[in-house]
């Protein structure tokens, strides 16, 4: 910077109406301010705190931001263990993970839903199994780290799959 120049940084401000006058049934006029669309200086929608909910845990008073307070939030992700305690170790990535892999390198989904031709045909990214679940082949005495249980899914894919047939998922 040069002398003799000066930096002005502004501040974004918040457009709001200007006060309006509504009647009250006790002391019979009150003033009230209620904001326009919030919006910043720059003219960009600023975005919408979430309401305070109970938490979703049955019984749990506290108030939170999200579906569970912090501490039940906790308490579900120490119930739920690591990667490797739900089978996603080493031994999966050497036998399931790349072989899958390799031999699937584009998306195999075909589900249209998904907002895309049959086959997806974006890059692979996650190897999932199908159509049993890690879950059920070990429940069938199978072996989950086979390849031939498998299919190679980009990202956008895998979560939509994800999402539908996992317990917890949005569609449960």
């Amino acid at each position: 910077m040069t002398p003799g120049h000066q930096v002005t940084i502004r501040q974004p401000t918040i457009n709001t109406r200007p006060a309006t006058t509504i009647p009250n049934r006790t002391s019979g006029f009150s003033t009230l301010t209620t904001p326009k669309r919030d919006t910043v200086s720059s003219g960009e929608a600023m975005p919408k705190p979430k309401r305070l909910r109970v938490c979703s845990v049955p019984r749990c008073p506290e108030y939170t931001r999200d579906g569970k307070c912090e501490q039940h939030r906790r308490e579900a992700e120490q119930a739920r263990g690591s990667a490797r305690d739900r089978g996603y170790g080493r031994d999966h990535e050497r036998l399931f993970r790349w072989p899958v892999l390799q031999r699937d390198p584009t998306c195999v989904c075909t589900d249209e839903d998904h907002g895309h031709g049959s086959p997806c045909g974006q890059p692979s990214r996650h190897a999932d199994h199908h159509p049993h679940s890690r879950r059920d082949l070990q429940t069938a005495g199978l072996d989950p780290n086979d390849p031939q249980y498998g299919r190679g899914l980009c990202g956008p894919c895998h979560s939509s799959e994800t999402a539908r047939h996992q317990p917890g998922g949005w569609n449960q």
